[in-house]
């Protein structure tokens, strides 16, 4: 009597036996083979080779040498002190707004959220030529901060209003996803256990939504720290002043190549921590190993 010889599929294993993690297989779930990712290979050459070229045409002397020059030292102080200002502004005024954006969904609150993506697609420029429009001294709101005695453009305080703009999107955004991810009935549980708004919010929302609302934090201050376009316009570029990190590379590769591969080093760097950072904020993937 012949045996029966059930159906296998490609590997060898029965049709409806799931491959167990580390068995050597490489296809995704559709069964595609891994060679298909060898596709977009020229793509992540050109990712990778100019950050490599980048490291390797700043040898460790040169980078030891111009950390410590005084241009380099302020910009760096700079940069961190306003975008660091910045995040916060923006982690303060946005959780709420994210938070109430995924409760009430409203027409008011899905237009707001189309006016939040702007700054995301808007051109660096437009956005800096917007903000000295606004707040510049023949600005929409310039003669009013006249006589208030305020004068925003081309001070450290123009420089933090820029990157929240361009940062505050990234935030809310992440943000959002993470409090819309907290279930309403645990809200509604604490509530009916005698907790106020107030203590719902620090015991139960803003906990079990801690993870996304770091890495959003993360991503806007790596976008503020990054920001030149809206900054240069609005802020300019004067050393000791206005100048940050994005500010210094760009002026120093008209008169100072070394310096600007120093400072371009240095945000590479950062960004890399970052980005590192917001991944271990976020978790693994489901099924990583």
């Amino acid at each position: 009597m012949a045996s029966f010889r059930p159906l296998t599929d490609a590997y060898g294993l029965p049709i409806g036996k799931r491959r167990a993690p580390g068995d050597g297989s490489r296809a995704g779930p559709l069964g595609l083979p891994w060679q298909l990712e060898l596709i977009g290979l020229p793509l992540i050459l050109l990712l990778l080779i100019p950050l490599v070229a980048l490291l390797v045409r700043t040898p460790l002397p040169l980078l030891s040498t111009y950390f410590t020059d005084a241009r380099t030292l302020a910009a760096i102080r700079l940069s961190l002190l306003t975008s660091l200002a910045g995040t916060a502004a923006v982690v303060i005024l946005g959780t709420p707004l994210a938070y109430g954006l995924v409760r009430r969904r409203t027409r008011l609150n899905r237009a707001l959220e189309v006016l939040l993506d702007l700054p995301i697609v808007l051109p660096p420029a437009v956005a800096g030529l917007a903000l000295l429009m606004a707040f510049g001294r023949r600005g929409l709101f310039g003669v009013a901060l006249a006589g208030l005695g305020l004068q925003i453009p081309f001070t450290p305080l123009a420089v933090v209003l820029a990157q929240v703009f361009v940062g505050a999107p990234y935030f809310i955004k992440t943000a959002g996803v993470a409090l819309g991810a907290v279930t309403v009935d645990l809200e509604q549980s604490a509530a009916l256990d005698g907790a106020s708004t107030s203590n719902v919010l620090r015991h139960v929302t803003f906990p079990l939504a801690a993870r996304g609302l770091l890495s959003g934090a993360a991503l806007c201050w790596a976008r503020a720290l990054g920001e030149f376009g809206a900054t240069i316009l609005f802020a300019g570029n004067l050393p000791g002043r206005t100048q940050t990190m994005p500010l210094a590379v760009y002026l120093g590769f008209e008169s100072d190549l070394a310096l600007a591969q120093t400072l371009s080093v240095i945000l590479l760097g950062v960004s890399i921590l970052i980005l590192i950072a917001v991944r271990l904020l976020a978790g693994s993937p489901d099924g990583a190993e």
